[in-house]
């Protein structure tokens, strides 16, 4: 359900989140599709609880999920994706890097393209 790389630099909250909307759009999870409480997910997952209550904060903060006082956390069903400043410059910067890396491997501006297409299609056929 949810992949964590204990190698990767990018926090362990944050690939959840990630892995959660990502989920999302290739629709492993559905609107009202209740979530594992945090006791759980930390314990299917061997983390922390406090590093999945961070995440479960952050995606209930963007409206992805909703978490219901004796009931549960669920997603969203009235969740509307918004294009936050901050956030868009966050994926810029994170664009940027891969740009760079694709350029430095030899990919032409076309292939580069071409590949971010591919990606965005993969994306939708699954959503």
């Amino acid at each position: 359900m949810i992949y964590i790389d204990v190698t990767s630099s990018t926090p362990i909250y944050t690939q959840i989140v990630n892995n959660i909307k990502e989920g999302i759009l290739k629709g492993l999870f559905e609107p009202g599709e209740k979530l594992p409480s945090i006791r759980d997910m930390a314990k299917m997952m061997t983390l922390n609880p406090n590093t999945v209550q961070k995440a479960y904060k952050e995606l209930e903060r963007e409206g992805v999920i909703v978490t219901i006082q004796g009931k549960g956390t669920f997603i969203s069903k009235e969740y509307k994706p918004k294009k936050d400043s901050s956030k868009m410059e966050e994926l810029k910067k994170t664009f940027r890097k891969g740009i760079i890396e694709a350029l430095y491997m030899g990919f032409s501006k076309e292939e580069l393209m071409a590949f971010i297409q591919g990606l965005a299609e993969e994306m939708e056929e699954r959503a």
